[in-house]
């Protein structure tokens, strides 16, 4: 596969799995009961806003391989 193909397919494969994440960070999210203070959902906040990085860049790292 060339890095042009890569690149493409990337794309597409980093903003599904923003939207999966999204998706199921946000159900979780309204399990929660309403009134939690906010010390409690901080981390929670943290690690949803960051969590998608991980699988985004061994995309980005996949991507940018050099033709074989």
């Amino acid at each position: 596969m060339t890095q042009r193909n890569r690149k493409a397919l990337g794309i597409l494969l980093i903003l599904g799995s923003i939207i999966a994440w999204l998706s199921v960070f946000t159900s979780v999210y309204l399990a929660f009961p309403p009134d939690l203070p906010i010390w409690i959902l901080m981390p929670y906040f943290i690690v949803a806003g960051m969590g998608w990085l991980y699988p985004a860049m061994a995309i980005i790292r996949w991507m940018a391989k050099p033709d074989a």
